[in-house]
């Protein structure tokens, strides 16, 4: 009897050691909660900068586009600079339009549309890309817009043109600039995915 109650014992004890390091090693469940709120949070904030580069962008290319006063008044057809500006701003819309079903589907699933490596390449390469070329068109735009304000015969003769213009140009200033913010958040991504393996550090 002796001999089994030590044995017993002795069963118990190996028991609650096992049950002890099983505790002491498992992570506390808040911590990877926290971790996923923080990154729910993040592409939240992503998405917010897609909404807004999208509105600006979109914006800009609507007011380029209906700026146009009848046949006697200049129209943004007649401007290459006003052309590069729609077209510009159209693809960064379209391609913003895109990022937000993205972050939609990342912010409700937790994973990204592609696989993961190819999404956070794929991100910080298009938002560079169309930052440039949403600098350049706008750079172009405002460079066309002094001289015509230079013009007696365009800018006099019909302001609203060049002020609409002006506004086109503004609201693209704008979509970079969000779109610049874009690229720091998609080139975090990428770091942290090239040092943790992952997207974001959790």
């Amino acid at each position: 009897m002796r001999n089994g109650g030590g044995a017993e014992a002795a069963t118990m004890r190996q028991q609650r050691g096992q049950f002890d390091n099983h505790y002491q090693h498992t992570p506390p469940h808040f911590h990877s909660t926290v971790s996923l709120q923080k990154l729910r949070r993040f592409n939240t904030l992503i998405f917010v900068f897609r909404l807004a580069t999208f509105s600006f962008s979109f914006a800009s290319a609507v007011f380029m586009l209906t700026n146009s006063r009848g046949d006697s008044s200049p129209r943004w057809k007649d401007f290459d600079a006003f052309r590069f500006i729609v077209a510009a701003n159209g693809i960064v819309a379209v391609y913003s339009l895109f990022e937000m079903g993205a972050s939609v589907w990342e912010i409700s699933r937790g994973a990204t549309v592609f696989p993961e490596v190819l999404q956070v390449w794929f991100d910080f390469a298009h938002d560079q890309v169309f930052a440039y070329l949403l600098l350049s068109a706008n750079a172009a735009g405002t460079s066309l817009a002094r001289t015509l304000n230079g013009m007696v015969d365009t800018c006099s003769a019909s302001n609203a043109f060049c002020v609409q213009a002006d506004i086109s140009i503004s609201l693209g200033f704008a979509g970079f600039l969000f779109l610049g913010m874009l690229c720091l958040l998609s080139g975090f991504r990428v770091v942290s995915f090239i040092i943790n393996g992952s997207r974001f550090h959790l």
